[in-house]
């Protein structure tokens, strides 16, 4: 495919006004297909945006928190209908401005997106509290509160399913938002924006631009926020939550992974491997925080499962994320391009290390797009680097395993805990393996992505808190207010 939109300006979102940057600076936009063209200029914004959207959500907190749950949700349901009359505009969006596949991911997410707002909007009447039987004198009882301001900070992998995440269940509980886009993927929120402003009151929802480590930083330091919720990697992830805790912030951090996949002897069929190549997120161009990234297979079953998993990557066609027929888009940026090929480096460098598939030596898709195929490293050692860092690209390491304890044991060395799979007949054994596992998020015999009112979200360094689920909604955008009456 050839052809690009005409560039043009997206303004941010602030208290109910398409506003530029008050020092009026730009930053540039390019698309992951193509290195060498802007698609857009957004607003670059300062730590004086972040102040004016802070104040604006501010401003708007107390009405907003105030209404009754009905009339919350009717904005929900309505702000969900409209997201879904623009649902292909919005997913053909999102494979020009993040890379990610048309078919295989960008319409997917833009579902999730409507899905989760649709499911918030449901549930927003949970949000209260309980009795205390204390006597025929007393009135014991809590209120479930919002939490005031909270600040959503985007990654730039999947931003219209992170902010799906965050949005409609901060917006439910009676919060008021400010969401800051990712500097490599902005436009998908914008207009996310741009469809359901006029839904809410002016204030209620407000969108930024700009670098991370400033109007970012702002938000997480700033005393009008009330909470921070971020996502993204595990190294800024500890940043943010340390300085926003330096005042005692509440925060939220979704984080990185390295998910492993365990496969049992009896499990070796072609309705496995289907499953399997899913876990890996190869069609996200391995750039997901829960790819299945760490493949355990029984020996007993090695060289056949693996052949079936070859089979069917090398069958996934590397290629333009607007193209119908591409199972795996573009890589975002030439920083993540860079540093997915370091890793490709060292894994062949590695003493012993056996490549089943390289899909490099077929790669049609080029410069100047972001592109990467992927590749397998068969028999890895679960201590190597590739095995044990998150590279959020299309890598696997394949690790062979006989006992089930070893096998538990090497699925839990490692500093992350936010995904993991398992795959057996048996489900004695499969549900055994994945109550050992330690991981927030454990599927069995399938591995697919996360669906509206799942728990998501991570043990050790892969994060604090849940999100897209009613307990993440609790949990997490609200607060509990005990209040005791004595009566007579």
């Amino acid at each position: 495919m050839t052809g690009f939109p005409e560039k043009k300006h997206w303004p941010m979102l602030i208290g109910g006004e398409w506003v530029d940057a008050l020092d009026g600076s730009t930053a540039d936009v390019i698309t992951p297909i193509d290195r060498n063209v802007v698609i857009a200029t957004v607003p670059q914004g300062k730590e004086a945006d972040a102040d004016r959207a802070v104040e604006a959500a501010r401003a708007a907190f107390p009405a907003w928190a105030g209404l009754h749950f009905k009339e919350r949700q009717k904005l929900l349901l309505r702000a969900a209908d409209a997201l879904e009359a623009k649902m292909e505009d919005l997913a053909q969006l999102t494979a020009l401005d993040t890379g990610n596949a048309l078919r295989t991911q960008a319409r997917p997410e833009a579902q999730t997106l409507v899905d989760i707002f649709r499911y918030m909007g449901g549930v927003a009447g949970e949000v209260k509290g309980v009795t205390l039987p204390a006597g025929d004198e007393q009135l014991q009882y809590t209120r479930r509160e919002p939490l005031g301001v909270v600040a959503g900070i985007l990654p730039w992998n999947s931003p219209l399913m992170i902010a799906a995440f965050k949005t409609p269940a901060a917006l439910a509980a009676g919060n008021t938002l400010v969401l800051k886009c990712a500097e490599d993927a902005p436009l998908t929120i914008l207009e996310m924006g741009r469809i359901i402003a006029d839904v809410f009151p002016a204030g209620v929802l407000n969108i930024v631009t700009g670098k991370g480590s400033v109007i970012g930083e702002r938000l997480a330091v700033h005393p009008g926020v009330d909470k921070v919720s971020f996502t993204g990697s595990t190294g800024v992830g500890r940043h943010i939550a340390e300085i926003a805790g330096r005042r005692l912030a509440h925060s939220s951090m979704e984080l990185g992974g390295k998910s492993p996949t365990i496969v049992f002897p009896d499990s070796d069929t072609d309705a496995v491997a289907d499953q399997v190549v899913l876990t890996t997120r190869f069609a996200r161009q391995g750039q997901s925080c829960t790819s299945g990234s760490r493949l355990f297979i029984h020996e007993d079953i090695y060289d056949s499962f693996l052949a079936k998993v070859v089979e069917r990557v090398a069958a996934m066609k590397v290629g333009d994320p607007r193209d119908e027929a591409s199972d795996i888009g573009a890589v975002n940026s030439a920083k993540q391009w860079n540093t997915i090929q370091n890793y490709i480096e060292i894994g062949e460098s590695m003493e012993g290390v056996e490549i089943a598939y390289d899909g490099r030596k077929t790669l049609e898709a080029g410069e100047p797009g972001f592109y990467h195929a992927p590749i397998i490293f068969s028999r890895a050692s679960n201590d190597w680097q590739t095995s044990k860092e998150e590279i959020f690209g299309p890598v696997l390491s394949v690790i062979p395993w006989s006992d089930a304890d070893e096998v538990v044991e090497m699925a839990n060395d490692n500093e992350y805990g936010l995904a993991a799979f398992v795959f057996s007949k048996d489900l004695d054994a499969a549900l055994t393996t994945a109550n050992r596992i330690e991981s927030g998020w454990v599927q069995v015999n399938q591995g697919g992505g996360q669906v509206a009112g799942q728990s998501y979200g991570g043990y050790k360094q892969s994060g604090l808190g849940r999100e897209a689920s009613l307990e993440g909604m609790l949990e997490g955008f609200t607060q509990i207010k005990q209040i005791n009456v004595k009566l007579g």
